[in-house]
């Protein structure tokens, strides 16, 4: 039987209960891009400790459940090294210009019917759909 949608269910529910606790917690909008980004430049400075408590769980608490559970994940990720990094820089790259990520617009910005975060929402998914389907059905590279 097919479950794999449960783990998606869980985990979007996962990142819907971190980004509202975090918002009544600290009145700021959780986007992950704007965490790493404030600790970079330095104007996260003031609460640095905060920031990387909450990119800490962020990394371990998947690794936590992979490692307790022995459950392997398939993610399916291509083993070109160069369309990785491209990739990573991307979406670095799409984070600044966008101000902000999938969690900051996509979860936060819909959910308090930010006009900005649906736009940057539509935006960053139609760029996903047209991405495959160069690089994929295109290019045979992914």
């Amino acid at each position: 039987m097919q479950t794999d949608w449960i783990w998606g269910l869980v985990g979007g529910g996962l990142i819907g209960l971190a980004g509202a606790v975090f918002l009544l917690a600290n009145g700021r909008i959780m986007g992950a891009s704007g965490l790493i980004g404030g600790l970079i430049d330095g104007s996260g400075r003031a609460n640095a400790l905060e920031r990387l408590a909450f990119l800490a769980g962020l990394i371990g608490v998947p690794l936590g459940i992979v490692v307790l559970s022995g459950w392997r994940p398939d993610p399916h990720v291509t083993s070109n090294i160069a369309a990785l990094i491209a990739g990573g820089l991307a979406v670095g790259i799409g984070t600044r210009i966008a101000n902000g990520c999938t969690s900051g617009h996509g979860v936060c910005g819909i959910s308090r019917l930010s006009l900005r975060g649906i736009v940057a929402t539509l935006v960053f998914i139609a760029s996903g759909i047209a991405s495959v389907a160069v690089f994929r059905h295109l290019l045979g590279v992914i």
